[in-house]
């Protein structure tokens, strides 16, 4: 994770949220602990939200399938 940690402060520091959305991505990806994956999967969802990637959609899915967002009506 000591890479992906590099990463992620280099892409905060660029203020590039599309990376940051793929990175919190792959951040999540890599966690066992629901809690922490679910962390990871709200700053992906966040950050492809303010960049208005299609990711987001599927973002929102998969916290929604983990009971961590509302699903629509």
């Amino acid at each position: 994770m000591t890479d992906l940690h590099t990463r992620l402060l280099q892409a905060h520091a660029a203020g590039d949220i599309t990376a940051l959305a793929e990175l919190y991505e792959l951040a999540a990806a890599s966690q066992q602990d629901d809690d922490a994956r679910s962390f990871f999967l709200t700053h992906a969802f966040v950050h492809a939200l303010e960049a208005n990637l299609p990711s987001a959609g599927r973002l929102r899915q998969m916290l929604v399938d983990m009971a961590r967002e509302v699903p629509d009506p």
